[in-house]
C-alpha cells in the first residue's frame, strides 16, 4: 500500500498541565461500556515513572517494535506471522489485568443509605470485577501523578537503566513533565503487520491507522 499522505499530531509539552481532560473525554467516548473499564485509550503519564501498562517501555518483556535482520529486512520483535500464529490463543507478550490495575468505583450509596452511627460513613472501594469491596487501591492508571507513587516502583523506569538510582532520586526532585499518551499512526506501525486477520491498515490519503470491525477477531497481538 502507498501511503500518499502522512498526518502527524504535535503535542506541546510545555503546555501541557496534566489536566487529563483529553484523556476523559477519550474514556467517555470509546471504553465507557462494561468490560473495558481498565482501557484508557488516551492517558496522561507523569513521567519519570513507569507508565500504564506497567513498563510499557521495556520491549524485553512486551517484545514491541521492530528488530533488524542481519540481512537488513526488519520484522515485529515478537516474531514473523507464522510465529504470531503458533501461540494465537495464548500471546505471552500480552498484559495481564495486574499490569493495567483492578478497576473500582465507590460505594457512594452507602454515604446515603448507611444507618445513624457515631463515625461518619465513608464511600470504600468497590472493584468493577468483582464487584466486592477492596481492602486497598494498589494501582491505578494515574498512580504515579506527579510523582504520587513509591520511589521502589518508580526508579523502573527503563529510561534510566543506566543512571545510579542516587543521581535519578536528585534528577526528579527537581524535574518531572507529562506525558500525553494516545495512538501515534506510525509511518510503518508494528500493529499492523502483527495482526493476524489484516484488520489494521493505514489509510492511504492520510496515513491513519484504522481497524476494520468486521475483520477484527480480537487476537490482540496489536496490543
Amino acid at each position: 500500500m502507498k501511503i500518499r499522505a502522512q498526518i502527524g499530531m504535535v503535542l506541546n509539552l510545555d503546555k501541557c498541565i496534566g489536566c487529563h481532560t483529553c484523556s476523559v473525554t477519550c474514556k467517555n467516548v470509546w471504553t465507557n461500556r462494561p468490560g473495558m473499564e481498565y482501557a484508557w485509550f488516551n492517558n496522561v503519564e507523569t513521567k519519570p515513572g513507569i507508565g500504564y501498562p506497567k513498563e510499557w517501555e521495556n520491549q524485553q518483556r512486551w517484545n514491541g517494535g521492530w528488530v533488524r535482520s542481519a540481512d537488513g529486512t526488519i520484522r515485529p520483535r515478537q516474531g514473523a506471522r507464522w510465529q504470531l500464529l503458533l501461540r494465537i490463543f495464548s500471546n505471552p507478550n500480552l498484559p495481564q489485568i495486574d499490569d493495567y490495575y483492578e478497576p473500582f468505583t465507590f460505594d457512594y450509596d452507602h454515604l446515603q443509605s448507611a444507618p445513624e452511627s457515631k463515625a461518619a460513613p465513608t464511600a470504600r472501594p468497590r472493584s468493577l470485577i468483582t464487584g466486592e469491596r477492596m481492602q486497598k487501591i494498589e494501582w491505578g492508571p494515574n498512580w504515579e501523578e506527579i510523582l504520587g507513587g513509591e520511589f521502589s516502583k518508580r526508579s523502573q523506569d527503563r529510561n534510566f537503566d543506566d543512571v545510579q538510582k542516587e543521581i535519578y532520586g536528585q534528577f526528579e526532585n527537581t524535574f518531572l513533565m507529562y506525558l500525553p499518551r494516545l495512538c501515534e499512526h506510525c509511518l510503518n506501525p508494528t500493529c499492523v503487520a502483527s495482526c493476524p486477520s489484516g484488520s489494521i491498515y493505514k489509510r492511504e490519503e492520510d496515513g491513519i491507522v484504522l481497524i476494520d470491525q468486521d475483520k477484527c477477531r480480537g487476537w490482540r497481538m496489536c496490543i
